[in-house]
């Protein structure tokens, strides 16, 4: 068996040196992706007149077509249309492409979320004078964010994944330096292997923090 065990710790310490541009990538496209999915949700739950047949089709095309060709769309083919365009970094593309494509699949949960809370209390703040945006803010808003917390933490952890997709255009993050130092040496096994048990020490991390967040909410109503 032909595997170098100490190159592969060796590499770790290097491949986490680009840690803090995935983190920035999923950061940012998670928090774009929360605000669209929840402006979707909004329209698809109220079918606001012709905004809502646009978010769905929005919607169906950014949960069918794969991250990858999102990504090589917003980066290579929208400034072929808007050469204003043509001034975007490959980090910004990235961000935008992902986050969209997980806002497509958040509005479900965020709208399912909505629908979960009881009309009765929407009712009952009406009648004693609320507006509907301290409704909405004050009631129905903190009900659905409980309930949207766990998938939306899932998600969390699938686009913190799939920004390994922004080394192909040209994004020096963790994988792009890994695939450097596999090609210099010849030990792709050890270089992909330090990557995928960095992406998997992060997933833990992540999922306990979200299991306590989970439980923090969860507290008043226990």
């Amino acid at each position: 068996m032909n595997f170098d065990f100490s190159y592969m710790v060796e590499l770790i310490p290097s491949i986490l040196k680009y840690l803090p541009i995935v983190l920035y990538m999923t950061v940012f496209s998670f928090i774009l992706a929360i605000v669209i999915g929840v402006l979707f949700a909004i329209i698809i739950k109220n079918k606001v007149k012709v905004l809502y047949p646009v978010s769905l089709m929005l919607i169906s095309y950014f949960r069918g077509v794969p991250s990858l060709i999102q990504i090589f769309i917003f980066y290579f083919g929208l400034p072929q249309l808007f050469p204003s365009m043509s001034t975007m970094d490959a980090v910004t593309a990235v961000i935008l492409a992902l986050s969209v494509r997980n806002a497509a699949y958040l509005s479900e949960v965020f709208r399912s979320a909505f629908t979960a809370v009881d009309k009765g209390q929407t009712e009952a703040a009406i009648s004693v004078s609320m507006t509907r945006w301290q409704t909405f803010t004050r009631v129905v808003l903190p009900q659905a964010t409980r309930i949207a917390i766990p998938p939306t933490g899932n998600y969390f952890i699938i686009l913190f994944k799939e920004t390994s997709l922004a080394f192909t255009i040209g994004v020096t993050d963790m994988l792009a330096h890994a695939k450097l130092e596999a090609a210099a040496t010849y030990k792709f096994l050890e270089a992909f292997l330090a990557v995928g048990l960095i992406y998997w020490a992060a997933t833990i991390i992540f999922t306990y923090i979200q299991s306590k967040v989970e439980w923090q909410v969860e507290k008043p109503y226990r």
